[in-house]
């Protein structure tokens, strides 16, 4: 019978009443590196189209880039199969380790790889691969710290403890929007585009080594090992909780698509479409990710207080009817403040769900088979649709001739989220 679990008072442990901060600071380390390196490459993703798929269409060399993007999203089931398996069998602080490493290394290694014109097509192949070991890297990273960070958490808090992971997930997007913002800033187009667009890569080396110092000083959380006469903890999840990921999947639908428009793709939309420059457009989002960042603790807060489903219902119903209102106020050429007002909405609405998504997927989901429930249910949907959704983005405006294309991409994602956030079980508060 796979009927949605909850908490109760066995999953009590360690902190009874209140919230570590080492907690916090060792659930989020990892995402931060992960989402640096993410954000780095959609910022950049023109420059490095040119340098590493030239065409004599922009257009081709940004898709071919994105489709870069998109690959190492489609390794991201993978990843969370591997590290969904090494949270539940090993440890939690094991795949946490692990999966930092495993970004922080083609991270720099991006940064120093000769382009198209020294090493012909060889390049692009070097750089899909290096994105695929960082795919299954952030297949395990993030859903393994919602975990860690859920579990970790009073009761009281576990609402606000999970949307840190959110924050370190945003904070790391932000800390690479505003480091693209600084190099555009200091450097002129010309060195931008021909060496400047490395530094954030090379700096991402550092990111991630303070990540890793954070996570060899945690102490393990205790877990109930899964079953190992039942086969791999994934295979149990897949074979008695199959509807949970389901859910899971269908429910990160908005995450996955709204997201990767709201902060990675717009960011490339203000140029192309807005006619804004590329120091501007950075700056924007990096104001608007601030917003964000904000958002994700004040709405795990809330849920503990009110409850998971009333901002999950909030957040991807608003999506749903201001999607396209949004768009239009993106689509106002050589207006930054119009282009600003328009993602901050998307920040806010996204804040909204974003923060109570975290406990919502752990809450739903049995302990001995956690990570790998929702290793696998979030990265099929996400490592798909989030991986792909500037391509889709770029090619629905190039294909229908219409600049709010993106708009409706966002609604049909937010409708399908919507139906499972109404029909999820009703989310007690976090004291009950």
């Amino acid at each position: 019978m796979d009927a949605p679990l909850v908490f109760t008072e066995s999953d009590e442990h360690i902190h009874p009443t209140h919230l570590p901060l080492r907690l916090i600071a060792a659930g989020t380390a990892g995402n931060v590196m992960e989402w640096y390196d993410f954000a780095v490459y959609g910022y950049f993703a023109a420059t490095i189209g040119r340098h590493f798929f030239p065409s004599s269409d922009a257009t081709t060399s940004l898709i071919a880039a994105f489709g870069v993007f998109a690959a190492g999203f489609l390794m991201r089931p993978l990843g969370g199969v591997v590290f969904g398996h090494i949270g539940d069998h090993v440890g939690r602080k094991a795949a946490l380790t692990i999966s930092v490493l495993a970004m922080a290394i083609p991270t720099f290694l991006i940064g120093i790889l000769p382009g198209y014109a020294v090493l012909g097509p060889t390049a692009a192949v070097l750089l899909v691969i290096l994105r695929m070991i960082q795919g299954l890297s952030v297949g395990g990273e993030y859903t393994t710290s919602i975990v860690f960070l859920v579990e970790g958490a009073g009761r009281n808090h576990r609402g606000f403890a999970g949307s840190w992971s959110g924050f370190g997930a945003t904070g790391g997007m932000l800390l690479g929007s505003a480091v693209g913002a600084l190099v555009t800033l200091t450097l002129s187009r010309g060195e931008v585009a021909s060496w400047g667009w490395r530094l954030p890569f090379l700096a991402g080396l550092f990111v991630g080594l303070a990540g890793l110092y954070i996570r060899r000083h945690i102490p393990e959380l205790p877990h109930p090992k899964a079953d190992s006469s039942a086969g791999s903890p994934v295979w149990q999840a897949l074979r008695t909780h199959w509807r949970t990921i389901l859910r899971i999947g269908l429910l990160n639908v908005i995450n996955g698509v709204g997201f990767y428009v709201s902060f990675v793709f717009l960011v490339t939309y203000m140029q192309t479409i807005g006619k804004l420059s590329e120091a501007a457009a950075l700056e924007i989002n990096t104001v608007n990710m601030i917003a964000l960042l904000a958002m994700f603790p004040v709405a795990g807060w809330v849920s503990d207080r009110i409850g998971r489903k009333p901002l999950l219902i909030a957040g991807i119903g608003g999506l749903l009817v201001l999607s396209w209102p949004l768009f239009w106020a993106l689509h106002h050429p050589s207006s930054a403040s119009w282009n600003f007002a328009g993602q901050l909405g998307f920040a806010v609405l996204i804040g909204l769900f974003g923060g109570a998504l975290p406990v919502t997927m752990v809450e739903t989901t049995p302990r001995e088979v956690r990570c790998s429930a929702i290793s696998v249910g979030y990265n099929l949907c996400v490592g798909v649709l989030g991986g792909m959704t500037p391509m889709v983005a770029t090619w629905l405006i190039q294909r229908t001739r219409d600049d709010l294309a993106p708009a409706y991409y966002i609604m049909a994602a937010a409708l399908i989220s919507l139906v499972i956030a109404v029909s999820l079980p009703k989310m007690t508060k976090a004291e009950a």
